[in-house]
């Protein structure tokens, strides 16, 4: 795992060693075993190296024999071994071991046709002086992030924002419609960032630019396809599954330094943790959080799993003196980011990394196996709502809801209730509507950020690829949508900020395939989700694991706002500083936190004016 940056410039100015240089001092904590900036023409090519594979020979930008192409790299490629036995069939000769230059081979074979071959998770830059091009590409799901700015003559591109930050001059103005999304989905929804002038490349994209001048060229090489097939029997889906997990957890295990597992209690992480110590010959190291409040508290469930799989296990409390990390948090993420759970993720990683390089994590079952709580909710109000009398209740429902005031209790449920379906959704996925997300803002930051498209990003979203059923239809959205927006992200940058490369076998592409394939019948049965996955793993794992009923990773922060933090969030959300801003209005700060000691949860959308606040102090206050 590492972390990339660079730039071109078609001006004809050399490249700037310096400025490449200021872009990865930001990523340090990417890359804390080597540094190396290569410039090329108007190409300078940097990278910050955290060592996992071919330790000794592996450095980067690598470039080929003659010079001609060179590539930066962040992420695994778990097929290297066999796309090099393939590239040397076809002549290729290597002098590495390392995965970075199974892409440059790769490249110099099939061009941007190799990202089809890669099995991983990547985000790199490729240099060719012969073709005349600079090539940027993100993997399939968007487990690791890449952002760019385009500037008419010069492209910048980082593996995090605050590497584009740092190039001298460039503009940071807030993007105050990504400031409005972000109150309402808690993250700022791609393409756009929190500033004006960046933008993150899509999941599954490439980017394109010629040294010879013209537009950049953006292309969207995958998208998952839901086509249920209905003529395998469950007992063949289930030894499919079962087989393609084990092979994709074995494979994410290749690694030339210590890797340990993430291990929640849950089915995604044990089945993770079960396969991994049938793979190994020593003891699995698993790494688990936990909270004194016993509601939010999955340690017992762990150490039941570790107990069985014999692992080396360590664990940790997390407790509300943790926000300390709050400033760490907006450091790392670069733009509000209003998941609590990145808290949690961030401690986990932390006491990790004081042990292993590499983590696996069970993140992806709920988007490949419905296993989210909200698809059964979903399924059971579409059920009521979208039929026969129940259309006609939901238009009066609708109605009732849109003569109530906004914010007024109650409104939000009949708003939900009165939504066609595909917008019900919207309502369940996001930390809250437009209209009570544009009342958070002041005047002038509500108006610079309004647009006339409520729920754009989920609508743009949802028209993409086949689905045919609602719940797939939900999968779908998730995976383009909250998965790599909330959960990877969050994934990514706290796992990276201790130095620790999280690995994520659920979400490999050939498991994400076969499981697009199976009917949703197999995935959310009698309300329950992850149906097939919980008979394919039956054998692996206590039966008090399986049969357990779902918990998020949830932070108590409704108790802790209203008790130990309550001073904290209100010092914080409402100091000068935030008042001299002006953008959210403090009479709405006083109405939430009024209301939260009075019994109304706020927590989540306390949480996520505390994140934007901390950016603020943390980036948005800098000038360029």
């Amino acid at each position: 795992m590492c972390g990339i940056a660079g730039y071109v410039d078609l001006t004809g100015r050399p490249a700037d060693a310096a400025v490449v240089r200021r872009m990865t001092d930001t990523l340090s904590h990417r890359g804390p075993d080597g540094e190396r900036v290569v410039c090329r023409a108007g190409v300078g090519l940097g990278h910050r190296r955290l060592a996992i594979i071919d330790l000794v020979t592996g450095d980067q930008p690598m470039g080929n024999d003659d010079g001609s192409v060179w590539i930066t790299f962040n992420g695994e490629i778990y097929n290297f071994r066999l796309l090099r036995a393939e590239l040397e069939a076809r002549g290729a000769r290597f002098r590495t071991t390392s995965d970075t230059e199974v892409i440059l081979r790769a490249w110099e074979a099939w061009g941007a046709g190799c990202v089809h071959r890669l099995r991983g998770m990547f985000a790199f830059a490729i240099l060719d002086e012969r073709r005349r091009e600079v090539f940027l590409a993100r993997d399939r799901v968007g487990i690791k992030p890449l952002f760019y700015a385009w500037e008419g003559e010069r492209l910048l591109f980082g593996s995090e924002l605050k590497a584009l930050l740092a190039v001298p001059g460039f503009r940071r103005d807030v993007d105050w419609q990504a400031v409005h999304e972000y109150l309402i989905y808690g993250y700022v929804p791609a393409p756009r960032t929190i500033v004006r002038a960046a933008r993150k490349l899509p999941p599954a994209s490439t980017l394109c630019l010629s040294l010879d001048g013209g537009e950049p060229r953006l292309d969207r090489y995958w998208a998952l396809d839901f086509a249920p097939d209905e003529s395998v029997t469950e007992a063949q889906w289930r030894d499919q599954l079962l087989a393609t997990l084990d092979e994709s957890v074995r494979l994410h295990m290749i690694s030339d330094v210590p890797v340990g597992a993430f291990l929640s209690g849950g089915i995604d992480s044990s089945t993770v943790v079960a396969l991994m110590a049938r793979a190994s010959t020593a003891s699995v190291r698993t790494f688990s959080i936990g909270f004194e409040e016993a509601d939010y508290d999955e340690l017992r469930h762990a150490r039941q799993v570790a107990a069985r799989y014999g692992t080396e296990h360590y664990e940790m409390v997390v407790k509300p003196d943790a926000l300390e990390a709050l400033p760490q948090l907006a450091f790392a993420f670069d733009e509000p980011f209003a998941d609590s759970s990145a808290l949690p993720t961030y401690y986990v990683s932390k006491i990790t990394r004081e042990h292993v390089t590499v983590a696996l994590s069970g993140d992806g079952g709920d988007e490949n196996f419905a296993g989210y709580r909200r698809y059964a909710r979903a399924v059971a109000l579409g059920e009521r709502l979208d039929t026969g009398a129940g259309r006609l209740a939901r238009g009066v429902l609708a109605g009732v809801a849109g003569l109530l005031p906004t914010g007024l209790r109650g409104r939000g449920y009949l708003e939900l209730l009165g939504a066609a379906p595909d917008e019900r959704y919207f309502h369940l996925v996001a930390l809250q509507p437009p209209a009570l997300a544009a009342r958070l803002l002041a005047p002038e930051a509500a108006m610079a950020g309004a647009h006339d498209r409520p729920w754009a990003f989920m609508r743009e979203a949802v028209g993409y690829g086949n689905a045919v059923d609602h719940v797939t239809r939900l999968q779908r959205l998730d995976v383009r949508t909250y998965l790599p927006e909330d959960i990877l992200t969050k994934v990514d940058r706290a796992s990276m900020l201790p130095s620790l490369e999280t690995r994520v076998p659920l979400l490999d592409h050939v498991v994400m395939e076969l499981a697009a394939r199976m009917p949703s019948r197999l995935k959310l049965h009698n309300g329950a989700g992850k149906h097939i996955l919980k008979s394919a793993v039956g054998d692996l794992l206590p039966q008090s694991i399986l049969a357990r009923p779902k918990m998020g990773f949830g932070v108590p922060l409704d108790r802790w706002f209203r008790a130990d933090l309550a001073s904290y969030v209100r010092d914080l959300l409402l100091s000068r500083a935030a008042r001299q801003r002006g953008v959210i209005r403090p009479a709405a700060v006083e109405r939430l936190l009024e209301q939260h000691q009075g019994g109304r949860n706020a927590g989540a959308t306390l949480w996520a004016l505390l994140m934007l606040e901390q950016w603020f102090l943390t980036w948005g206050d800098r000038s360029s």
